[in-house]
């Protein structure tokens, strides 16, 4: 039996990761979906009835909890790692808790993999942030610099991944995500902060104006279903404790970002900065380089930036 094991399973890129192996890859006989007791389960109800999948909770901050999960289901042929704190805000305002999450839920998974699986490859979902400020394009052989504990979080996730494959030999793959975006994203993210509230406008009841952050800052953005393809293809192709950036290597401003949502809709919409929506220290250019990650294994974007947008923004309509 061929199994998989996913963390942060039901989130917004861990339900669409379980999307993709069950219409791919039928060679995959079980997925076993670790959740906290507390996870809502809005992004994955459509699968709950799948019956190559189980849904397990685990505290990844308890490594009791973790065990657990291998003692019940023995060894998995892999493990994307997707579980985190990953709103950047909110790392500000709750430091402790985004570390905690972050890194001690890793190095428990992380010992349970040397205990009990050590032949299981784990992919470490990272995150362009690690890198910080730079001027020139990214790649993976730029400095890392930090400026939100979320972003610190990540870099010691991956240097843990980095210190188990050297230490134990485990069969860590380390990936840089840049931005990425699609349906069932939440709105606590720009975009999807941006797409509500223009679903909310249109429904009604809600005064013809966009409450935003900061417009002046250019992101790389991927789509999230380019985004698990690449995972799977990275478990299956990229070697072991070596960083990767999956990335689409064009960068677009979200005021341009707004003004596309804002194409879609036929009301004439008003935009406001909030100033509570402005972080205390921002990235004004994110702009990565993935000829590492291409030649590794061949992939390529699918889905354009516009396509991503407008099926993030029907998705919002469909639930406001």
């Amino acid at each position: 039996m061929k199994k998989v094991l996913i963390t942060g399973s039901t989130g917004f890129v861990g339900s669409h990761l379980i999307d993709y192996i069950l219409d791919n890859q039928p060679d995959v006989d079980l997925i076993v979906c670790a959740k906290r007791t507390k996870s809502n389960m809005d992004n994955v109800k459509h699968l709950t009835t799948k019956t190559k999948i189980k849904f397990v909770d685990v505290e990844l901050e308890d490594s009791k909890s973790v065990d657990a999960l291998f003692t019940v289901f023995g060894e998995f042929d892999k493990c994307f790692h997707l579980a985190a704190q990953s709103f950047v805000k909110l790392s500000f305002d709750s430091p402790a808790e985004t570390l905690t999450t972050n890194v001690i839920g890793t190095i428990n998974l992380l010992e349970a993999i040397r205990k009990f699986n050590k032949e299981c490859v784990i992919l470490i979902s990272g995150s362009s942030d690690e890198y910080g400020i730079h001027n020139e394009i990214i790649d993976e052989n730029t400095y890392l610099r930090p400026l939100s504990p979320y972003a610190v979080s990540k870099v010691a996730q991956e240097n843990l991944g980095h210190q188990y494959f050297k230490s134990y030999g485990l069969k860590t793959i380390l990936t840089r995500t840049f931005n990425h975006d699609g349906p069932r994203r939440a709105d606590v993210f720009v975009t999807s902060s941006f797409a509500k509230q223009i679903a909310e406008i249109e429904k009604g009841g809600k005064e013809a104006v966009i409450h935003h952050g900061n417009l002046d800052s250019y992101r790389d953005f991927t789509d999230v279903r380019d985004v698990v393809r690449a995972y799977w293809l990275a478990s299956e192709k990229c070697e072991n404790g070596e960083p990767y950036n999956i990335c689409s290597g064009e960068v677009t401003k979200i005021d341009d970002v707004l003004n596309k949502l804002l194409s879609f809709s036929t009301i004439k919409i008003e935009k406001k900065q909030d100033p509570n929506r402005m972080r205390p220290s921002d990235i004004m250019r994110l702009e990565g380089k993935n000829d590492k990650f291409k030649k590794a294994t061949g992939w390529n974007i699918e889905i354009s930036v516009d396509k991503m947008l407008e099926d993030l923004l029907n998705y919002w309509r469909e639930r406001v």
